[in-house]
């Protein structure tokens, strides 16, 4: 592997130098953590106090539209901790973390733009089976209804983990190390143990960490080529929006889409041969990132 396609990574990685001892980097992540979960701490007492403990409840499993927004647009929180940590810490400015912001913005609406193409094309395929049929789960009018603040809350939620996982780690790291491996793998198996939820998947677990890893690798792929975190924001918001508005599954995070899946998260047939067309669509998806951003 050269550095000669990762020129543009430069742009992300030189503001990172000044502050690149490891203990700023692990400092900067307490913060993130000290900052994220007191604030939603705040937020959890609040609702618990004014609300239905029922309702308050469902943030953690976002089984109802309410708390599944609520859940979805706490994740800016997360933004404000790397936000602080990468001003207080490193020293480095905040948005230095996304890149040149005309760049990004208009890498973002390339990519995006592209990959709804390719989902339109999807559609038009033959039908698909799952084994069974969607499970309804919205009625059509309340989604549509819920769909602007949805995708709202979503962009906020792939946002984040995009400027801690792409922006804070990766970057940190490739101002320590210049080995690509480093900065492409380690804030990938953290994105990864994220992910890992036997509680939930039981079985799959690790396949579904597995998956989560090498999305978070192609996703490092595509910052470290475009110099920006536009295109894998797309990229991961397009994917979410597939998996938490459309089609979601039976356990948790359901509660904005439009169906549920005939199928848990833990069954080892159907699932698992699923996952391995998701393998697929997400390399496919990272070809398409790959292509709009070299136009």
């Amino acid at each position: 592997m050269t550095d000669r396609p990762y020129a543009a990574h430069e742009w992300l990685v030189a503001p990172a130098r000044p502050g690149k001892a490891l203990w700023r980097l692990l400092a900067g992540l307490v913060m993130v953590a000290v900052i994220t979960f007191g604030l939603n701490a705040v937020v959890q007492a609040a609702l618990l106090s004014a609300g239905p403990i029922g309702w308050a409840a469902d943030l953690a499993t976002g089984h109802r539209p309410g708390p599944m927004l609520i859940l979805l647009a706490s994740f800016g929180f997360v933004i404000v901790g790397v936000f602080a940590a990468a001003h207080q810490v490193q020293r480095r400015a905040p948005l230095g973390l996304i890149g040149p912001p005309g760049r990004a913005a208009l890498q973002f609406w390339r990519v995006l733009r592209l990959l709804l193409l390719f989902g339109l094309v999807l559609v038009a395929l033959p039908p698909y089976h799952m084994g069974a049929p969607l499970l309804p789960n919205l009625p059509f009018g309340r989604w549509l209804m819920l769909l602007p603040l949805a995708l709202i809350a979503i962009l906020i939620q792939v946002s984040a983990e995009e400027i801690l996982f792409r922006g804070y780690l990766q970057q940190a790291l490739a101002a320590r190390f210049r080995h690509p491996v480093v900065w492409l793998i380690l804030p990938s198996a953290l994105f990864a143990l994220g992910h890992f939820v036997p509680a939930e998947a039981g079985p799959n677990a690790g396949m579904i960490a597995l998956w989560a890893g090498c999305f978070g690798v192609l996703m490092a792929d595509l910052t470290a080529r475009a110099g920006t975190l536009g295109p894998a924001v797309a990229v991961h918001f397009f994917n979410n929006v597939v998996a938490l508005l459309i089609f979601s599954v039976p356990e948790s995070l359901n509660g904005l889409a439009l169906f549920i899946l005939p199928f848990s998260s833990a069954d080892t047939g159907l699932m698992r041969a699923w996952l391995a067309v998701d393998f697929a669509l997400m390399l496919l998806t990272w070809l398409v990132a790959r292509i709009a951003i070299r136009r």
